[in-house]
């Protein structure tokens, strides 16, 4: 139903209730009219017939009162009237004439009371109302007195007189004068309906033409051009309306699609591009600040702790685990996880390839196959595996699970989002990678690739005082090689470089991956050893004095060239209390080794300090 409908329906309502109303008042009004007015009349007709009796009575003619009764009740309209005795005038003058006797309970309870009675009965035919009023004994009035003739007490009851008037006619009457006022108000009812018709259609119409506008603005069309044939205030609004679509239409007409220049379309699912904007750029307005938050973070680690918030905190996301890929080794690492056990199986870490994620460079979701992701551990399990790669040496994956398919349909919708702050957090993680790579590669010695002696000096104190709290121990050797200086004055720094590589070489296969070897000067090399008993230290420092002895190196001159090494040693804490001392130690015990005739392993003793030296 229009709107106008609705108008003319309530307006039709209002003034039918208003026409109801009027009719039932009017009713009501006039059937209580009429019967006061018989009521009147039949007050009238009793005093007359009280009068005459009395008269008939002093004249001595009460024998004749029938004729005068008769004619009281052809003269007034009245339908039947009759009088009856009281007991005590019936005990004084008997039962009277045959019409004079009590007819009904009505003649009986107004004798017995002496109150007067109406009654209205009503039918299909006509409508009767019925009267019957006490005649009382009284004190001399107008010259007569009833208590004179009469063997009654003032106030008595003598008799009653009842009396039944015909009021058809006047219900007739009220009839007519209804459907008289009912024309009148139909008739006003079509003339108002009639002119609201003609006033309120123009303001109808502009008033469905707005809905239509705006209906098409909630899908993000402004385009619509309102018109109206209503002037004055009417007229302007529609013009201003106007002006403000054509403006929003500038405004807004295309943002979906600006916006998908940051988040792609598709992301944020919505029938109102409105809303949907709104939602795009309350996801921006998150993903700058999470962006903006990781700029200033010091580490890659750090990223991946924001990272992993965003899952717990903004998507809920209660069993997943975050991974880092090395893309040329394809070695995975596992940086968080909130189960105990892992996922996958333990060959995927070493080989990512394994995970279907990575593998396809695609979303993996289970529910999508049964058994899709053959590296999972639980076939049971329902998971969502994002993959996303960081440049072309480090990739990452989120790995969610849940025993729920409803969560699962909820990490689905998430994906896209997901991806978004992945995609933010890429800069600023390539970022910290290159830093990573520019450290190291200003920590390590360009021709051998072992630490240099900057590594040396910015984290040997970390190294040591979390060496303390563990109560780790470190054995340091410090190595040089025999008449460097000869190799290359007589060969050529590129025959000396050629034995530096060589003996990194034979450093980094002696050591494990706990240890660390450093390029300490020229042809000075410096290893320590964590946790190495006294038995290990030897080992390794004559497995690589052997090694490097077994070594020729061509110089263009026919003979091999052969080198040796001396080595010095020194034990951390028992030589020393700090790093430092053992260091200055062992360089010590390599002087040691040098003044002894070289190509020797000492090990440091207290004794080799001069008298009064210290470190």
């Amino acid at each position: 139903m229009t709107t106008k409908s609705k108008l003319l329906l309530i307006v039709t309502l209002m003034l039918i209730g208003l026409t109801a109303a009027t009719i039932v008042n009017t009713s009501l009004n006039f059937r209580e009219y009429s019967i006061n007015s018989a009521v009147e009349k039949s007050q009238m007709a009793a005093n007359i017939v009280k009068d005459g009796l009395t008269a008939h009575m002093v004249n001595g003619i009460m024998d004749k009162r029938q004729y005068f009764l008769d004619k009281i009740a052809t003269s007034n309209n009245i339908k039947s009237l009759w009088i009856a005795r009281g007991e005590k005038v019936i005990s004084q003058y008997g039962e009277g004439l045959n019409n004079e006797s009590v007819r009904d309970a009505i003649d009986k309870e107004v004798l017995q009371t002496g109150e007067s009675i109406q009654r209205i009965v009503e039918n299909s035919k006509e409508t009767t109302l019925r009267v019957t009023i006490p005649y009382k004994a009284s004190t001399p009035v107008d010259n007569t007195n009833c208590i004179s003739c009469h063997n009654v007490n003032r106030g008595d009851t003598l008799g009653i007189i009842s009396m039944e008037f015909d009021i058809s006619e006047m219900r007739s009457s009220g009839m007519v004068t209804i459907l008289k006022i009912l024309g009148i108000n139909i008739l006003f009812i079509v003339v108002v309906l009639m002119l609201i018709n003609y006033f309120v259609t123009p303001y109808m119409n502009l008033f469905s033409n707005m809905q239509e506008g705006i209906k098409k603005a909630y899908s993000g069309d402004f385009t619509h051009e309102f018109t109206s044939k209503v002037g004055g205030d009417a007229k302007n609004v529609v013009e201003q309306m106007n002006s403000l679509f054509r403006k929003m239409q500038e405004t807004f007409g295309n943002i979906k699609y600006n916006l998908a220049t940051f988040i792609p379309q598709g992301s944020v699912s919505s029938s109102d591009p409105l809303h949907e904007a709104r939602t795009i750029i309350s996801e921006l307005s998150d993903i700058y600040k999470f962006k903006k938050t990781i700029e200033l973070d010091g580490s890659k680690d750090e990223v991946y702790g924001r990272i992993i918030d965003i899952l717990k905190l903004k998507y809920h996301v209660g069993h997943f685990a975050f991974f880092e890929v090395n893309n040329v080794t394809a070695e995975r690492k596992l940086i968080y996880t909130t189960e105990e056990k892992p996922m996958c199986f333990e060959k995927t870490n070493k080989n990512a390839l394994n995970c279907r994620a990575f593998r396809t460079s695609s979303v993996t979701i289970s529910t999508e196959f049964p058994n899709l992701c053959k590296a999972c551990l639980d076939t049971d399990i329902n998971y969502v595996c994002i993959p996303f790669t960081i440049n072309h040496d480090i990739s990452l994956t989120v790995s969610m699970t849940s025993d729920k398919i409803e969560e699962v349909d909820l990490m689905k919708k998430n994906i896209s989002s997901i991806k978004h702050y992945l995609e933010a957090a890429k800069p600023v993680i390539e970022s910290q990678i290159l830093m990573e790579k520019l450290k190291d590669t200003s920590l390590r010695d360009g021709m051998t690739g072992l630490y240099n002696r900057r590594f040396l000096d910015e984290f040997i104190d970390k190294i040591l005082s979390q060496a303390s709290r563990s109560h780790d121990t470190y054995a340091v050797l410090m190595l040089d090689v025999d008449f460097f200086k000869m190799v290359n004055d007589t060969y050529g720094h590129d025959v000396g470089d050629k034995v530096i590589v060589a003996l990194s070489k034979i450093l980094k296969n002696s050591i494990r991956e706990s240890d660390l070897a450093i390029r300490y000067g020229g042809e000075e090399f410096l290893i320590m050893l964590h946790n190495a008993n006294d038995e290990g230290m030897r080992s390794v420092a004559t497995k690589i004095h052997s090694e490097f002895a077994k070594l020729s190196f061509d110089v263009g001159t026919g003979e091999p060239l052969k080198k040796t090494i001396s080595i010095g040693i020194a034990k951390f804490p028992m030589d020393g209390d700090t790093i430092w001392k053992c260091i200055k130690y062992a360089d010590t015990a390599l002087y040691e080794a040098k003044n002894t005739g070289r190509n020797k392993i000492v090990e440091f003793k207290a004794a080799m300090f001069k008298s009064g030296e210290d470190f």
